[in-house]
């Protein structure tokens, strides 16, 4: 795997005594970094989606707790305002809790800053296992639909769904992708775009009501996507949208696949109805790019989330392995109680 040319964004990097984030609130037109020097302003960060993607959000909290550590600052009040920052993305909790245990067990200040760094390499690691994996499930000469962003802007680096696609692009098992647009934020359109333009990876963009007959077409064999949120019983919490192409998948005989780290395995959360989905400002619907759209007086409803239940899922993929079909027996060999 050529990671010179298929992993070299980096949107998460910790620079001694801040943490730099690229803002993905301005890609692609402008690439700005936003200097983090406390938990309070990567808590921010997270709250306004200028870091975001589950992993990217859980190793920004893991630095968050290691700046608090640094400037002497209250630990548990870094750790409370952190994990309120988002309520879905079930890796921001899984990062803190792991930074809880190492304070708990009388960590200082370099040891937390040991055990951040070990979060985002870990994470990298994992992502690069599961291209390998995924790409292994996808016949030569493929077509692949995606959604959202699920690459190295959302993760340590290579990505989840997006590291599958780029290996198996390499490994010539990908010969067509498709990236959804992803309103409101357009996360396909301006960051998936983004990232395969700057790998040489020929795609194409639709939009997002264009899915279904693209599929009727023949052209798509994969949907790949990430999670946020993977409960017990396989049913995944993924930005919205998710929910109706794994309908529109199973209706035209395409496959779907999960890519997500272990640590986006929730195995407290016994399915789908028991996530919590984020409801934003509903003003994010009504505008695009910052600028209103929709008549005044109009109102709007804006989960950004949606859960797919497991019976649509043909693949979950993560670093420890492959589950096909899953069920709460197979999630429960793989990861325990």
């Amino acid at each position: 795997m050529d990671y010179d040319r298929y992993d070299r964004v980096r949107a998460v990097q910790w620079r001694g005594d801040h943490l730099r984030l690229l803002d993905q609130r301005l890609l692609p037109q402008e690439e700005r970094w936003i200097e983090c020097r406390d938990a309070s302003a990567v808590t921010q960060a997270i709250k306004d989606l200028a870091v975001r993607g589950a992993p990217a959000i859980g190793i920004a909290a893991a630095w968050g707790v290691a700046l608090a550590a640094q400037q002497c600052g209250s630990l548990d009040a870094a750790l409370a305002q952190l994990r309120a920052a988002r309520p879905t993305a079930v890796n921001l909790m899984w990062a803190l809790d792991r930074m809880k245990a190492r304070i708990a067990a009388g960590a200082d200040a370099q040891t937390l800053e040991r055990e951040a760094q070990a979060i985002q390499d870990e994470d990298l690691a994992a992502n690069r296992h599961m291209g390998s994996l995924g790409a292994a499930l996808i016949a030569p000469g493929s077509g692949v639909l995606t959604h959202c962003n699920t690459g190295s802007l959302a993760t340590a680096g290579f990505g989840t769904a997006l590291g599958v696609i780029r290996a198996g692009v390499a490994q010539g098992r990908i010969a067509r992708v498709f990236a959804g647009e992803t309103r409101p934020w357009q996360q396909g359109a301006r960051l998936t775009m983004y990232e395969l333009v700057r790998d040489g990876i020929p795609a194409q963009l639709i939009a997002d009501s264009a899915a279904s007959h693209l599929m009727k077409s023949g052209a798509v064999q994969w949907v790949i996507v990430g999670a946020d949120r993977i409960a017990a019983n396989g049913d995944t919490a993924n930005k919205i949208g998710t929910y109706q192409l794994a309908i529109a998948a199973k209706h035209h005989g395409v496959k779907f696949m999960v890519a997500a780290p272990s640590s986006t395995v929730d195995m407290a959360t016994a399915s789908g109805e028991h996530i919590e989905i984020e409801l934003r400002d509903p003003a994010e619907l009504l505008a695009v790019g910052g600028r209103r759209v929709v008549v005044e007086g109009a109102e709007a409803w804006n989960p950004v989330f949606d859960v797919t239940p497991s019976d649509l899922i043909d693949a979950i993929v993560t670093e420890r392995g492959v589950i096909e079909r899953p069920t709460e027996a197979a999630m429960r060999a793989m990861f325990g109680a």
